[in-house]
């Protein structure tokens, strides 16, 4: 490699980093460290700022203000073949006239990588991803999911601190994108030293594969915690309506101790230090209803069943809003037009105060 192209140790720090395109904020002063090893997913939808994070890591976008560091280098300045990372889009841009081998050997050679360390590195990293015995082959030869795993190949070999992964099963169909999962998730217990920053708008893509997940909207963090507790406990509507499905209840928080009302029925939910009178958001997550009499029991009329293989998802209408459940597949189902009873613990149920949805830069 040359100097100042060396893979980076030590993972990704954003210090306050704003990128705006003319007039247009992308990003708007963002904080957040990645740590090293650790996979942290950039999750939100079109126009959050993730893809904008991920850019200025690799260099391909020049901040506004703030700086971005790999290590403790400030890399703000830095052209992206000096930054020593690998990167993996969802388009796999393999050159269609090498073979695999040879894309795989593209970036060492790039980088000045000695000639006699280039083959064994090449077959290591594809190794790596299971391609061992394609790499004769072209990528006109290969599946989706088997470029894919070359471009993965292809930024692991030049050894990087840090992998940038860009939506990279976006282009893939369903069997193929679980299938690239797994093999994303054995590669990060291959290679616990490297830090991966993944850029996704699937929710099952960041709870699979992330240590935690950085929640974007409208060019800012929202949100910022490991799978379990934005999805168990989220601290924003936003967060608990991006980060899985969720019922979100518009309540009234009661004088009575851990009591709200919702729609006239009053519910038994923990309510903490929230004052009675204060109106509030409860989220339920759908697959914690059940159906039938039970606590927090609500009746309300069946509005659409959907069939799913192992479960069934049931909507009603209580009061003018509607519930989600999601049960185990279902023996007999109620009949559309029917009054039906749902019930959920309260120990399940998350009081988000007014105001929750704001950003928690």
């Amino acid at each position: 490699m040359t100097a100042g192209a060396e893979a980076v140790r030590g993972g990704i720090r954003f210090d306050r980093v704003t990128v705006a395109y003319g007039g247009t904020v992308a990003l708007d002063g963002l904080d957040l460290t990645v740590e090293p090893g650790e996979v942290m997913a950039l999750l939100g939808p079109s126009g959050s700022g993730k893809t904008t994070a991920l850019r200025a890591v690799a260099g391909f976008v020049r901040p506004a203000s703030g700086r971005v560091f790999l290590g403790d280098r400030d890399v703000t300045a830095l052209p992206p073949h000096k930054r020593g990372i690998g990167m993996v889009v969802q388009q796999y841009a393999l050159f269609p006239h090498l073979r695999v081998q040879e894309n795989v050997a593209f970036g060492l050679k790039a980088r000045k990588t000695p000639r006699a360390e280039i083959p064994g590195r090449v077959a290591e990293a594809l190794a790596l991803v299971g391609m061992g015995d394609y790499a004769r082959r072209y990528p006109r030869e290969l599946s989706g999911g088997q470029q894919q795993r070359v471009a993965i190949a292809r930024a692991l070999a030049v050894r990087p601190g840090v992998l940038l992964l860009d939506e990279p099963l976006s282009a893939l169909d369903a069997q193929l994108r679980s299938g690239m999962l797994a093999e994303l998730a054995r590669l990060h217990r291959e290679l616990p030293d490297v830090s991966i920053l993944y850029v996704t708008h699937d929710q099952i893509e960041a709870l699979t594969l992330a240590d935690r997940i950085a929640v974007m909207d409208r060019a800012g963090l929202r949100d910022c915690g490991t799978p379990q507790e934005l999805y168990r406990r989220p601290r924003t509507e936003f967060t608990a309506s991006f980060v899985g499905n969720a019922n979100l209840l518009p309540v009234t928080v009661s004088e009575a101790p851990d009591t709200v009302d919702f729609a006239g029925h009053p519910l038994a939910v923990p309510t903490g230090q929230v004052a009675g009178g204060v109106t509030a958001t409860l989220c339920v997550r759908p697959h914690l209803i059940g159906l039938g009499d039970g606590p927090n029991a609500l009746t309300g009329i069946l509005t659409e069943v959907q069939w799913r293989g192992s479960t069934h998802r049931l909507h009603l209408d209580v009061g003018g809003h509607r519930i989600t459940a999601d049960l185990r597949e279902l023996r007999e189902t109620p009949a559309l037009g029917d009054p039906a009873t749902v019930h959920f613990a309260a120990e399940d149920a998350v009081l988000l105060p007014a105001g929750a949805g704001a950003s928690h830069d």
